[in-house]
């Protein structure tokens, strides 16, 4: 019963106080449209990025070449791409892949894991951010992967 108590006391104090934090609020990029994002004659589908507080949430972005929309057949290329795009976006923001800390990949074909991490290592200076490798059957537009991350202004 004491427990239940202090739990219900606990709850009270952190609702209050929660419900008097000022909104957080998030904007899109500016500049940050993701490529391919437009839905025809329907305008911007989604932003390449939003920004709330110091937080940027970088949208899921595939490898299809921003240039020709192709997909490249080797894995390593189609890794460079898509973690250009995603090097892109966070510029855009004045921040850099080190200041990722969460990214999350989605891969077509599990084989395709070593050649990514060749090419992903090479993006990076500092600490590596936390990350999934997930294994999905498809992607938009017949792609190897798609990637989405979070990253924080220092």
């Amino acid at each position: 019963m004491f427990a239940r108590s202090i739990a219900a006391t606990a709850l009270l104090i952190l609702g209050a106080g929660a419900a008097s934090a000022a909104p957080s609020v998030h904007y899109p990029v500016e500049g940050a449209l993701a490529p391919g994002a437009v839905a025809p004659g329907a305008g911007p589908a989604f932003s390449g990025a939003v920004q709330t507080g110091n937080t940027i949430y970088v949208a899921g972005m595939t490898d299809s070449d921003p240039a020709t929309n192709a997909i490249s057949p080797d894995p390593k290329v189609a890794a460079r791409i898509v973690l250009t795009k995603i090097q892109n976006q966070l510029q855009k923001t004045g921040l850099t892949m080190d200041d990722l800390v969460w990214v999350q990949i989605f891969a077509v074909d599990l084989k395709e894991y070593a050649a990514f991490n060749e090419v992903y290592r090479t993006f990076f200076k500092g600490p590596l951010p936390a990350r999934a490798f997930l294994g999905t059957n498809a992607l938009l537009g017949g792609a190897h992967f798609e990637i989405m991350g979070i990253a924080v202004k220092p």
